[in-house]
């Protein structure tokens, strides 16, 4: 059972990651309403945000031509945060360039796929024996919290039929980011983070389904022991398996859309 080796009480330690990104998109609304650079900065990042998750989430499919214009009508803001915004995207490889002056959305691959997780499995093992080294217990009770507040939401809204739940992916996300939060080096971290949202794209794109067949929340309670056993191995081996068993699954729906 998780939580067992701390003694820690679920709901005691952590802000919960939902109020974190409501708290930031009140200070980003706040900020925007400013008519100053502050101001703009915020319209150039709220501009971003609309952008990165429509093309997380396959609204903008992949090698779309991302025209001005459009986005301008579609999205109701001005071409310069709409151009500054893309030009971030290009950053977290998002959005390519096709020329000086265009942008697409980036295209996806089975090959472009299989050297994601290869990558992030390299980088994924290094940062999580660095976290279990250096972690600390307030670090132990933030994996124990990440991991029962996760339990706690389903992945699908509906029970008939797969409807993405955005509270699960906020809540995975941060349960995967705590797991390895106690590495002491920022840039590994920030490469994990980069790479985790470049996979819930590709888990986005292929149609996401939940999985009759396997027990998710099990998957993360035994990584959960491993770590607070401080048993690195068992914890790599886990967490390793978890992703090639997600890997394995969208590579069986990335095929048929590669040959379409």
């Amino acid at each position: 059972m998780i939580g067992s080796k701390t003694g820690v009480e679920a709901g005691t330690i952590l802000e919960e990651p939902s109020e974190k990104k409501e708290a930031a998109a009140q200070e980003e609304t706040a900020l925007g309403q400013n008519g100053d650079s502050t101001g703009s900065s915020s319209i150039t990042s709220q501009a971003y945000s609309r952008l990165r998750s429509d093309i997380m989430s396959g609204v903008l499919t992949p090698g779309k031509k991302l025209k001005i214009e459009e986005l301008r009508s579609l999205y109701d803001f001005g071409s310069s945060p709409i151009r500054e915004a893309l030009s971030m995207l290009t950053s977290d490889l998002f959005v390519e360039r096709i020329d000086q002056r265009g942008f697409r959305v980036a295209d996806v691959s089975e090959q472009e796929f299989d050297e994601l997780l290869l990558t992030r499995r390299w980088l994924e093992e290094r940062a999580l024996r660095e976290s279990i080294a250096h972690g600390d217990s307030r670090w132990e009770e933030q994996v124990v919290l990440s991991a029962y507040r996760l339990s706690r939401v389903p992945r699908s809204q509906s029970g008939d039929q797969f409807v993405a739940n955005e509270e699960w992916e906020i809540r995975h996300k941060h349960f995967h980011m705590a797991l390895i939060a106690a590495c002491p080096s920022s840039i590994m971290l920030k490469f994990c983070d980069q790479l985790y949202d470049q996979n819930v794209r590709y888990r986005h794109l292929s149609g996401s389904k939940a999985y009759p067949s396997r027990d998710i929340n099990a998957e993360h309670n035994s990584i959960t022991d491993a770590v607070l056993e401080r048993n690195a191995d068992l914890a790599v081996e886990l967490l390793m398996s978890h992703y090639s068993t997600t890997g394995n699954f969208l590579k069986e729906k990335l095929a048929p859309k590669k040959k379409a």
